[in-house]
């Protein structure tokens, strides 16, 4: 009954314990007798102190100590009034302080429970997204534990180990991917790893792959832990080594060209001089010098044979060049930070697809890059710009420096020339396969340093052909 009495709402527990005040002073005003009845202001008291602050309830308890004194059936003298009035008022008040603190502890348990079960339901949504994420993610991602043994594996994981599902948990780590286990956790106070590495792994099958692996330790009650994610890159590697192949064949073809065509060029000077040597009668009737030349006609076929089979065309196609200088970028912005070399990159917000090879249209690109960084070294304002523009049916890539500038432009894209690093093959290679897309790679005179322009001629999507030819291509490719 007692716990019905303290339910309720502010308002009905006031109304109960008014009627209740009411009731006690009643029954002690009506009942003639020597019997107190003021004990029973503790029962509305209790109501009192759930719903009323600390101060109201003093008020409400020295209001029935009023009432206890004026209706009770013993008079009041001082002498033992004031301690009876004391008792009293410490009771009324104890016992209002009493509800009033269990209310408040009980509203306060309610609201940490509250509070613990939102906590868990909001853990609980985390660790469902997080499984979700973790079985739906493409990357296969493990744990291990300090033996080696694998603790967790999500389907991308049994995929790309070739396992049936739920049955990697358990395995060893070892056979699969060997770096892995040999992981040093160390202890609490050794920093933990935070990083990635490339490395040869195996399936069930036996069969050999190339794995990117990101990987960090950490420690928890049951001691050290690793976690890893794993993603095949088999392909990619065979893309890049298709790519470096299709790479190495066009550029070995352009050398060869070269080769055979400065082969041709002496070959021919030998052949006039031979021409003007064979109407000496002398010599026209020797054996020696008709077999000298029996063997330069042979050498000036081989280089052209040698420059026929060269002069193949590379795999075009529209190529976003707004992506291909976003992965430039990518690719020189760290040396020339260390270099102390400011990029300034001047480009439209949407460049047209262009006629080019991306690898070798990159490959243009970062040795020009590379000519401008070892241009800059030294020099005491050290600026690279690279800038495009649209112009009509071509798109213009400049790459300018503030170098010390080309003492003798005539000699560029010259083959073999002295003074060139290596054997001076790059800007004529870069040259050569700019003009295997039909476009040009042309030094621009400027008051200081230097400045190249790659043309390249726009693709146009419908006929899957470039809009117009910027250089011509004849007979033969090499002769630049």
């Amino acid at each position: 009954m007692l716990s019905f009495l303290l339910q309720g709402t502010r308002t009905q527990l006031l109304m109960r314990a008014g009627l209740m005040i009411f009731a006690v002073a009643l029954i002690d005003w009506r009942v003639q007798g020597n019997v107190f009845f003021g004990f029973l202001y503790l029962f509305p008291m209790l109501m009192l102190g759930s719903c009323l602050a600390p101060w109201q309830i003093a008020l409400v308890a020295a209001g029935c100590v009023l009432l206890a004194e004026w209706l009770g059936p013993v008079g009041w003298a001082p002498s033992d009034g004031i301690p009876r009035d004391i008792f009293m008022f410490t009771a009324y008040f104890g016992t209002g302080l009493f509800a009033y603190e269990s209310a408040r502890n009980r509203r306060l348990a309610l609201q940490h429970a509250q509070e613990i079960e939102c906590e868990m339901e909001s853990r609980r949504e985390a660790e469902q997204q997080l499984q979700v994420l973790i079985e739906s993610s493409p990357a296969a991602i493990l744990t291990i534990d300090a033996e080696g043994r694998i603790l967790m594996a999500n389907q991308a994981a049994h995929r790309l180990l070739g396992f049936e599902p739920g049955a990697l948990p358990g395995q060893p780590i070892k056979p699969f991917v060997p770096p892995l286990a040999s992981i040093p956790y160390g202890d609490e106070t050794t920093p933990h790893f935070r990083t990635a590495m490339q490395c040869y792994s195996r399936r069930r099958d036996g069969e050999v792959f190339l794995a990117e692996v990101w990987f960090s330790t950490y420690w928890t009650r049951s001691g050290p832990r690793l976690a890893a994610m794993l993603v095949d890159s088999s392909e990619e590697l065979r893309e890049r080594e298709e790519a470096s192949l299709h790479q190495l064949l066009a550029g070995s073809r352009l050398v060869v060209g070269a080769v055979s065509h400065e082969i041709r060029n002496v070959c021919s000077a030998i052949s006039v001089v031979y021409a003007n040597l064979s109407r000496s009668e002398a010599l026209a009737h020797n054996e020696d010098f008709r077999a000298l030349g029996d063997l330069v006609e042979a050498l000036g076929r081989v280089a052209t044979l040698e420059l026929r089979q060269s002069s193949g065309r590379l795999e075009l196609r529209g190529v976003d060049l707004r992506a291909v200088l976003d992965e430039l970028r990518i690719v020189i912005e760290p040396g020339l930070r260390e270099s102390g070399i400011v990029l300034r990159c001047n480009l439209p917000d949407s460049l047209p697809l262009v006629w080019a090879d991306r690898q070798n249209l990159l490959q243009v690109l970062l040795n020009l890059t590379k000519n401008s960084e070892r241009a800059l070294r030294g020099r005491p304002q050290r600026e690279l710009c690279i800038s495009a523009e649209v112009a009509g049916e071509r798109v213009v890539v400049r790459v300018c420096d503030t170098g010390p500038g080309i003492p003798a432009p005539e000699r560029l894209f010259r083959p073999f020339q002295p003074g060139a690093e290596a054997v001076g093959l790059g800007l004529y290679l870069s040259r050569a396969f700019v003009r295997a897309f039909r476009g040009d790679l042309r030094f621009e005179p400027v008051p200081s340093g230097c400045c190249f322009a790659v043309d390249l001629a726009r693709f146009n999507a419908q006929s899957q052909e470039p809009t117009a030819d910027i250089y011509e291509q004849d007979s033969d490719p090499v002769d630049r």
